[in-house]
Parts: C-alpha cells; sequence; structure tokens
C-alpha cells in the first residue's frame, strides 16, 4: 500500500486518524446530547450544529493564512492539536450550561482550523518531488482511508459510554425518551401514557411510579452518558499528539529561504479592504432574503471576501488557477450541505424513522464486535481467493475466514429474535464503506489509467454529484409513505411506522462512493493547482467552501418539521444534480488549470 509512497505519509495517517476518531466521536452525538441536555429543538440544535460546523472549517483559513505567513506549517499543526484537546475536555464536563458547552465547541473548531488543513498542506508537499508526484490521488486517497478508520469506531465507542453509564444507573436506552421527558417537566405533554409506557421498558428497577423524578434523573444520566463519550474523545487526541511529537521529524519541513520569503503572501490594504467591503456587502443582501437570514449572509460574505482577497492578491500567471479553484470550490459548498446532513437531519431520521428493533442477523451489523466478525470473513474470504497471492497470505486468508466465519455465526446464534439498536450508529456506515471502498476504487482508476480512460480530476468531481444525488433519491423512496416531522408534534412513531435499517444503510453506501470520487480527489486538486505561495492558504479555501456549505446544514433542520420528508431529500438531490451540471460546463478550464500546474 505504501510502497511508493513517503514514510511521512504513515505519520500524518495516524495523526489524522486519532483526531478524526475524537471529532467524530462527537459529531455521532452531538445533536443528540444537544437536545437530550438542553431540550433543544431540532431548529435550534440544527444552528448549533451547523455554527459550529461551519466554524470547524472556516477556522482553517485563519489557520492556513499563519502557516503560509510563518512556513511553520508542523508548529501550527501541533498547537491545533492541543488546542482541540483543551476544548474536548470543557465538553467532557457533566452540568455545563449551553453557553460554557459553545466555548467548548468553538475552541475545538479553533484548534482544528490549526491542525487540518495544514495537515492536508504537508501531505500535498511530500508529493511535490518528482519521485513521488504521480502518486498524489493514490496518497490522498491513503491519508482519507485514515480518516475513516477512526470515524468508523467512534460511534460504537459513544453508544458504548453511554449505554453503558445507563446501565450503571438502572435505565437502557430509548431515543424518543429525551424528548418526551423534556415535554413532560415544561408541562407540555398533556397524554403521559406513552412516556409512562416507555419509562417502564427502560427502568431496570422496577415500574415506575413518579414520572417527574424519572424524567429528571433520566434526563441528567443521559446527556452525563455523552459527557463521557467526548471524554473518549479527549483520549484519542492524546494519542494523536503523541504520534505527532514522536514521529513528526518524517514530515517536510518548509523552511524559510530567500524564495520562499519573496512568495510570500502580502497583505495589501486595497485587496484587503475590497474583500471586505465584498462580505459586507453579500452578508447585508442575502440577510434580507427570507429564510437564509443573516448567519447564512456571513458565510457567504466570508467567502465572497476570500474570493475577492485572493484573486487580488494573485499576479497574472496565478489568476486562471486560482479562479479554477475557486469555480471548483462553489460547487463542493453544495455537496456538503447536502452531504453533512449524516450527522443532523439523517441522524434525526434514523432516530425518529427508523424501527428501532432489528432481528439477530441485521443486528450483526449493529454491535462492533460482530460487525467486526462479518468483516473479518469478507476480508478473510477475498484474501483466500485472490490470484498471485504466497502460499503464506492464503493460509492467513482461510484461517481468518474461519475464525471470523465461527464467531460470527456464534454472534448471531447469540442475539435474541428483537434486539435494539442505536441511531448513532448509522453514522458508522460511512467510514466503514469509505475504508472497504477505497481500494476497489482505486483500482479502479488504476485499471482505467492503464487504458488511457481514467477521468480526470475534475470529471472525477462531477460524477460524484451526480452519485450524491442518487444516494438521497434512496432515501427519498423511502420517505414517501412516512407521517411529515410537523403532523406528529412530538409524538414517538410507532415501531410499526418506521422503515427498515437497510434504507438509510443503502443510502450511506452510495453517499459514500460520491464522497470517494469527490472529496479525497478535491484534496488532490488543490494542492496540484494551488500556486505555491498560497499552498496553505487554498486548502483553507477548500475547507471554508466546505464551512459555508456546513452553515448551510441548517436548511435541513428549518424544513425538518415544515414540509413532507421526501421534499426535503429533493432538496438535497436538485442542489446535487445542479451542481454537477455547472462542474460539467467548466470542465475545459478546469483540466486546463490542472495540466498548467
Amino acid at each position: 500500500m505504501l510502497k511508493n509512497h513517503p514514510k511521512g505519509l504513515l505519520v500524518a495517517f495516524f495523526a489524522n486518524m486519532g483526531e478524526r476518531f475524537g471529532f467524530y466521536t462527537m459529531m455521532a452525538i452531538l445533536v443528540l446530547f444537544l437536545q437530550a441536555k438542553f431540550g433543544l429543538s431540532a431548529e435550534k440544535a440544527g444552528n448549533i450544529y451547523s455554527w459550529f460546523y461551519f466554524s470547524i472549517y472556516a477556522l482553517a483559513l485563519v489557520g492556513g493564512i499563519l502557516a503560509d505567513a510563518t512556513k511553520k506549517y508542523k508548529t501550527v499543526i501541533l498547537a491545533g492539536i492541543i488546542v482541540m484537546f483543551a476544548g474536548y475536555l470543557v465538553m467532557a464536563i457533566p452540568g455545563m450550561t449551553l453557553t460554557i458547552t459553545i466555548i467548548g465547541l468553538f475552541t475545538i473548531a479553533f484548534g482544528n482550523g490549526l491542525f487540518k488543513g495544514n495537515l492536508q498542506a504537508v501531505v500535498g508537499q511530500m508529493y511535490d518531488n518528482n519521485e513521488y508526484s504521480k502518486h498524489r490521488d493514490n496518497a490522498y486517497m491513503i491519508f482519507y482511508m485514515g480518516i475513516n478508520i477512526g470515524a468508523f469506531f467512534a460511534p460504537f465507542a459513544a453508544t458504548a459510554m453511554r449505554n453503558w453509564w445507563l446501565k450503571v444507573n438502572g435505565f437502557l436506552h430509548d431515543g424518543s425518551l429525551p424528548a418526551l421527558c423534556h415535554r413532560f417537566l415544561e408541562g407540555n405533554l398533556e397524554d403521559t401514557s406513552t412516556l409512562q409506557q416507555l419509562a417502564g421498558s427502560v427502568n431496570l428497577t422496577g415500574p415506575v411510579t413518579d414520572l417527574t423524578a424519572f424524567a429528571k434523573d433520566y434526563l441528567e444520566v443521559f446527556s452525563k452518558g455523552y459527557n463521557y463519550a467526548f471524554g473518549i474523545a479527549a483520549g484519542a487526541m492524546v494519542i494523536s499528539l503523541l504520534v505527532y511529537i514522536i514521529f513528526n521529524r518524517l514530515l517536510p519541513e518548509k523552511q524559510k529561504s530567500t524564495a520562499a520569503t519573496s512568495e510570500k503572501v502580502e497583505f495589501r490594504i486595497v485587496p484587503l479592504l475590497t474583500a471586505l467591503l465584498a462580505m459586507v456587502g453579500v452578508a447585508y443582501g442575502l440577510h434580507f432574503i427570507k429564510q437564509v437570514g443573516w448567519a447564512a449572509g456571513f458565510a457567504f460574505g466570508l467567502f465572497a471576501a476570500f474570493v475577492t482577497w485572493i484573486i487580488m492578491s494573485s499576479n497574472k500567471d496565478e489568476v486562471k488557477r486560482v479562479v479554477a479553484l475557486i469555480l471548483v470550490f462553489a460547487v463542493v459548498i453544495f455537496f456538503w450541505m447536502s452531504f453533512h446532513q449524516n450527522g443532523l437531519t439523517l441522524t434525526l431520521f434514523a432516530r425518529d424513522y427508523t424501527v428501532k428493533q432489528v432481528g439477530p442477523f441485521t443486528n450483526l451489523f449493529f454491535t462492533l464486535w460482530s460487525i467486526l466478525a462479518v468483516i473479518g470473513t469478507i476480508a478473510g474470504a477475498i484474501l483466500s481467493l485472490r490470484k498471485n497471492i504466497s502460499r503464506n497470505a492464503r493460509i492467513a486468508g482461510i484461517v481468518l475466514l474461519l475464525v471470523s466465519l465461527s464467531a460470527a455465526i456464534l454472534f448471531y446464534m447469540n442475539f435474541s429474535a428483537s434486539n435494539s439498536i442505536s441511531p448513532e450508529i448509522f453514522q458508522s456506515f460511512n467510514p466503514l464503506f469509505i475504508v472497504a471502498l477505497t481500494f476497489p476504487v482505486m483500482g479502479i482508476f488504476s485499471w482505467l489509467n492503464k487504458k488511457g480512460k481514467e477521468p480526470s480530476t475534475p470529471k472525477k468531481i462531477g460524477i460524484g454529484m451526480i452519485i450524491a444525488a442518487i444516494g438521497f433519491m434512496v432515501v427519498l423512496i423511502a420517505s414517501l409513505d412516512l407521517v411529515s416531522p410537523k403532523l406528529l408534534g412530538g409524538t414517538p412513531v410507532p415501531e410499526d411506522g418506521r422503515v427498515s435499517p437497510y434504507w438509510l444503510i443503502s443510502s450511506y453506501l452510495i453517499l459514500t462512493i460520491a464522497e470517494l470520487f469527490l472529496s479525497p480527489m478535491g484534496l488532490s486538486f488543490v494542492s496540484k493547482v494551488a500556486p505555491s505561495r498560497f499552498q496553505g492558504l487554498m486548502q483553507g479555501g477548500w475547507l471554508l467552501a466546505t464551512a459555508v456549505g456546513n452553515k448551510l446544514l441548517f436548511v435541513g433542520t428549518l424544513l425538518w418539521d415544515r414540509v413532507e420528508l421526501w421534499q426535503l431529500w429533493l432538496v438535497f438531490i436538485v442542489c446535487c444534480i445542479a451542481s454537477a451540471g455547472f462542474i460539467f460546463s467548466i470542465i475545459r478550464r478546469l483540466e486546463a488549470a490542472s495540466k498548467s500546474s
């Protein structure tokens, strides 16, 4: 896998994997925590979620500017890890107010801004060397796989911690209960029969006679379990820090030199003032559009300021490449607005509209050890059937197959006829599919390359947008006969009115393929096309575009209880198709920029 790559790629792989484990532990539960702890509506929780996700990526622009100005990429990355650790510690402390919680979130966002874009830029710097340059696309796919190995385990860790803490305190998990408990305590629940029934089913110490005491205790224990899950994220940051400190010498050091100084990013007053005016103008204009408001206006204004400033700061030779990158950035805004619904409306869909109980076969995919047994079975079968491998490798594959299959059968036999599943676990499928599909997709690209038919990087991005639209089409079909949240009035959907988890799993599978066509390819495109003095800044620009898309995540929760579910998913389908059309309309310009770099 790493035969043709520099050793530093492995360092970036593991440092990023630890950080992403912590990040996705939190993202698996953040919106659920906000609603369970503070009783927030989907819209209010979605606003905080989208601001946080916006800041995670927007602040990468600050990190990029700082690293480009000082050329101390590795020092800025280290500072980012330390700051993120501090933020996770704040989130891990039970009983914090909403204000302190938000401060903790934005501490994490600032640290991530210092870390994320600059680590990506350092990976690109390793492939500026002619010896490795032709392996750049594959390098970003391997790097991207490291992100998703950490992300796969994260939801299981968060769920296990919460469920363990619930059980220690005499409760079982039911995702419908926190909202009912809040409504009851606020005096807004007229019919308490559903609450009484669910309370009795999760209370391990006997019948519930005092609903008020139960509601208070359940909410406190439920949210505290999530706090301890945030503590797991803090622990993951320690591992990431140790890996980085011990092995960062293997990463390239972009030192200041005479040549580097002459290429330094200039903060001239005219471009900066013009960029500021562009930001104010766009933000002010969008503020008056109904349902957009000042928040989205600010996000788009910031993007407009970045575009204005970077173009005005570029020389004649750089402008074409910078403009090509900005056009791609404009497209990915709408991809991430759609794709990152996985932690927001798709998580709400998993909690509110997907069955809570599954049979033993389906449950194999919803517990950690059983899904690892399934993964081992598949991996062992593939290894044992592969051609042109050594005898020892084939024997190892057969052993892995037999041991894993035996374990999977044992798990299956020990599961009950009906097993509870948690909505957070659905978020493990995307990273699992990333890890499973990365090498097959790389293999397809390599096969096409040998035949001279591999799509250009911009074409891969456009194809990814079309595939994403198909992914949302699957969940749209699943939603056709479902009751809209606006008609439920906070009442849980009964089990017989919920859909199979395979609808959502299938949607995640297709969206994952789309992500592999777009995200690592986009990172590669940025590192390839960006002018040398703007490397960190343009990686920051990619993340700023992602940030704007993340700020638009609120569209999902804004529409959640206002339209039919199928209409909600249609919005994202239209965004993806329109973005793909735009990419293909400018494909020649993008391909020319890539060839001239």
